[in-house]
């Protein structure tokens, strides 16, 4: 394949070969080789494909079976029941007769117990989880399906009423409930890898913590089949094994820190350390002030040389980190991984809840670079907008839908949040990939030149995406792919 009149790192009328699934040239004016096929970019912007650097898709293609049960669809108590109603009305439940409602938020009716739920549905089973992913809530048929009403046994992170029986609040236990759910499908991937090549998505890093064996195998299958075109790194334990496929690598253990939860320090340090051993780095999930202070002194404690960075680490999120950590970032060279949509699709929300304290320093990316921390995106899909294109622009802009400010001090240019989703995956927040010989043959191509492209940040500009030198997205030709 040859691509013809891009514009590549602002040089206009570039030619780009491609032989399998590597760049063979770049160049000002390639000849067509005989019988190859020629892409006119028509001046467009050529980008390595972007990379999501934080994105969770078994997740992803589950919610395309669910119920939203959060704003902004969802609002009040009584839009819910409904929403949970219609659910069951039109037969769009889960394997066993099961609602599964997603994206819940405490704004909509509170901390939901199986007695709220049961007040909306109670013939059916229903499990709703918490935008926050680490909670599901559900209702006595729910409860009663999965053996929870047996008192004695109810795991850790069950919750309980006054009257000390379960109230249908499960928190951190998605393997404890995946077990007793009837039997269903292996999810279908293949919608997501398509959304993703159409935002011109050509690879991601999997972030879930409790990637195992069996999730490793499900994921594989998916990029040998064709159903998810992308590069995968994905995240889970240390005792992990390198996936079986050259477009499947293994990035850090991820070790998820929660407020309100019991810490116990000594094993997350011998979880960092068994990470160390097994030649990886960590991911840890911080939210919270107080998480990203434990997270420092657990690094600090795992390591034999103390202040020595470890290349690799990450923070995922880092939602809260105040100036006075940022020292400590930079000596441990420590990554964040943040999700600027957050800022545009809740915003209201934190401006509500947030300590004002604490709202210049959300989601931060301009103040973290100009201290020296890499940083890079992630869209935190389901759980966030699947479209890096909207995190860019939330970047830039740093307010609300309602068009709130919050930390406008932490917004950074246009090519700046283009650039959080074009680093390797080995090294998010470092140097963008570049369009070079040899480099992997993973490219979007964009509709408009960089000051357009830069101006609007926008997947409607995206034309075509190519992975592993495969057309996987043509927005002009659709019905080619």
């Amino acid at each position: 394949m040859l691509i013809r009149n891009a514009e590549i790192s602002g040089r206009s009328g570039m030619s780009v070969r491609i032989r399998g699934d590597r760049i063979a040239a770049v160049g000002p004016d390639l000849s067509r080789a005989f019988g190859e096929r020629v892409v006119d970019a028509g001046g467009g912007m050529l980008l390595p494909g972007l990379h999501d650097h934080h994105i969770h898709l078994l997740a992803v293609a589950a919610a395309d079976g669910s119920v939203c049960c959060g704003p902004p669809a969802v609002r009040n108590r009584e839009e819910l029941a409904a929403a949970l109603r219609a659910a069951a009305a039109a037969a769009t439940v889960q394997p066993g007769g099961w609602v599964r409602g997603i994206g819940y938020h405490d704004s909509v009716a509170g901390a939901l117990t199986r007695a709220d739920l049961d007040a909306m549905i109670a013939d059916v089973p229903v499990r709703v989880q918490h935008r926050s992913g680490a909670l599901w809530m559900l209702n006595s048929a729910a409860v009663a399906a999965v053996g929870l009403d047996d008192h004695a046994g109810a795991p850790p992170g069950a919750g309980r009423g006054p009257d000390g029986r379960p109230d249908g609040r499960l928190f951190r236990l998605d393997g404890w409930l995946r077990e007793r759910l009837p039997p269903s499908p292996a999810p279908d991937l293949t919608t997501v890898g398509r959304g993703l090549a159409g935002f011109g998505v050509t690879g991601v890093t999997d972030a879930t913590a409790g990637t195992g064996p069996a999730e490793v195998d499900l994921l594989t299958a998916a990029v040998t089949r064709g159903d998810l075109p992308q590069r995968l790194t994905v995240t889970g334990g240390p005792e992990l094994a390198a996936p079986a496929h050259p477009r499947l690598r293994l990035g850090p253990v991820k070790i998820v820190i929660d407020d309100g939860a019991p810490v116990e320090f000594d094993e997350l340090v011998a979880l960092v350390r068994r990470a160390r051993a097994a030649g990886r780095a960590v991911a840890v999930h911080c939210v919270t002030r107080a998480a990203l202070v434990l997270t420092i002194a657990v690094l600090e404690a795992a390591d034999d040389e103390p202040g020595v960075a470890h290349p690799g680490d990450r923070i995922e999120h880092g939602a809260v980190i105040p100036p006075d950590l940022l020292d400590q970032l930079v000596e441990r060279e420590l990554t964040v991984v943040t999700q600027p949509h957050f800022i545009a699709e809740r915003g209201e929300e934190y401006l509500r809840e947030v300590d004002p304290v604490d709202l210049p320093w959300l989601y931060r990316c301009a103040g973290l670079r100009r201290a020296g921390v890499a940083v890079a995106g992630g869209t935190d899909a389901p759980f966030g907008d699947l479209d890096p294109w909207s995190s860019m622009r939330a970047a830039v802009a740093r307010r609300t839908t309602a068009g709130s400010p919050i930390g406008l001090d932490e917004a950074v240019d246009a090519a700046t949040a283009l650039a959080l989703y074009l680093g390797d995956p080995a090294r998010p927040g470092g140097p963008s990939r570049r369009i070079v010989p040899g480099a992997p043959a993973d490219l979007c191509l964009l509709a408009a030149p960089r000051r357009i492209a830069l101006r609007t940040l926008s997947a409607d500009l995206v034309a075509l995406t190519i992975a592993a030198g495969h057309v996987v997205a043509d927005h002009r030709n659709p019905e080619e792919c």
